[in-house]
């Protein structure tokens, strides 16, 4: 056992303590009531973002809190390492705030293509007059709208070049690298997705909605697994597309595998490489928002997680072997496998470059160690990752975890309802 591996779950658990972020919050809280100021959310929006047009019709009913004052911030598009294969994403991100809107009933939007530059410096300049005077909460989703439909609008416009560098380095003093995002008292939200998780935080401070809307705006949604359905799709594939190094993979796959199981749907396990070792960069930023995020979402699903022993390298080409081994053995084996690795590495501090570790993995899965052992010295897995990783790459995907079901494919555990529609869909037409 190395020195990181004892050190690593120590801080990790750190990191992600809910005690700890309690304390933050209720820090932040005592000084905020002592100095007399509202509850101040910083709001950061990109014109080009898909996802910050559909924040941006969030933010009056998230202002009509008692005691909200919204800060906006314009920023620019985020940095190359943020956005990996950049023109994948942007084509990524446009359908899938689409299916989003669809999913929250948000009529009306259009993604089709996004603003030309000049078109969206032009979007900036007005936001920028607006959050001048006093306007941005109101009229921001209209401006940013009209820019993505191609149409004018008539407001007021100011230079917006020293508005979008100041909004991107507080973003980035504040630790985060994307638009659509909100930040209140120490803690990050992005987009539609997370905006739940704040609007909870400030119906606990009291601080409710004055219009009598509901709160959230946009709840958690949750498998359906609908009863009439079940066992219909025998023989369909669910194809996962996971990393072994991938605190997402981690925390989807109890619900992937509960979604196969319900609906009867053949699950293949595709695995593919951590994201650094195909060229693809995680900094440091990026890793600790990834890290708190997955608690918060781990806890909601009822998932222990934070005692890390990052298994990038030596551990996920041993894991990566053992389970090429597992799935051979049948579904279940590398199912088992795979959630125990999983896991192990994020949940448990289980140092898997270990022999002694990758043991207690093997060995809780139900696996012969003495068999699983011999099957680290094969390298047949590296070929089943890259024909996976080029046909994730296909699918008009890049990043973990990604599902496909169908003709229908998308990017993330937040997306697992877009899959059981599909599945849905399917059950219900045989």
């Amino acid at each position: 056992m190395s020195l990181r591996s004892v050190i690593a779950p120590v801080v990790s658990t750190l990191i992600t303590s809910e005690r700890l972020r309690a304390r933050r919050a209720g820090r932040a809280e005592k000084l905020r009531a002592r100095r007399g100021r509202p509850h101040e959310i910083h709001y950061f929006h990109q014109v080009e973002d898909p996802y910050s047009l559909l924040a941006a019709g969030a933010l009056p009913a998230l202002a009509a809190r008692a005691g909200v004052e919204i800060v906006p911030h314009l920023v620019p598009p985020p940095p190359d390492w943020a956005a990996p294969e950049r023109r994948m994403l942007e084509t990524f991100a446009r359908r899938d705030a689409a299916d989003l809107a669809g999913h929250l009933g948000l009529a009306g939007q259009d993604f089709g293509r996004p603003p030309a530059p000049a078109q969206a410096h032009e979007a900036a300049g007005k936001l920028a007059a607006a959050i001048a005077e006093g306007r941005f909460v109101a009229d921001a989703a209209a401006i940013t709208a009209a820019t993505w439909g191609g149409a004018a609008v008539a407001a007021p416009a100011a230079d917006p070049t020293e508005s979008l560098r100041a909004g991107d380095a507080l973003r980035q003093e504040l630790g985060h690298y994307l638009g659509a995002t909100f930040h209140y008292a120490g803690e990050w939200y992005w987009g539609l997705d997370r905006l739940h998780y704040l609007e909870s935080r400030l119906d606990g401070l009291d601080a409710r909605r004055r219009d009598g809307g509901p709160s959230p705006q946009f709840p958690r949604t949750r498998l359906r697994l609908m009863p009439e359905l079940a066992g219909r799709l025998a023989g369909r594939p669910l194809e996962l597309f996971f990393s072994f190094r991938s605190p997402y993979s981690y925390i989807v796959l109890p619900r992937v595998y509960a979604l196969a199981a319900h609906y009867g749907a053949e699950l293949r396990l595709r695995f593919v490489l951590p994201m650094v070792t195909r060229g693809l960069p995680v900094p440091a930023a990026k890793r600790l928002y990834i890290v708190r995020d997955t608690k918060r979402e781990a806890v909601s699903e009822g998932l222990p997680f934070g005692r890390i022993v990052d298994p990038l390298g030596k551990a996920v080409e041993r894991g990566l072997a053992i389970l090429h081994h597992a799935v051979g053995q049948g579904p279940g084996a590398g199912q088992d496998f795979a959630l125990s690795f999983l896991s192990g590495v994020f949940a448990d501090g289980i140092d898997a470059a270990s022999d002694k570790g990758l043991r207690q993995i093997v060995e809780r899965a139900g696996l012969d160690w003495a068999v699983a052992r011999p099957a680290m010295a094969s390298d047949a897995w590296r070929g089943t990752a890259e024909v996976n990783r080029q046909a994730m790459i296909d699918l008009g995907l890049w990043g973990v975890p990604s599902l496909r079901f169908g003709e229908v494919s998308t990017w993330g555990q937040d997306r697992l309802w877009r899959i059981e529609a599909a599945m849905i869909d399917a059950a219900a037409n045989l």
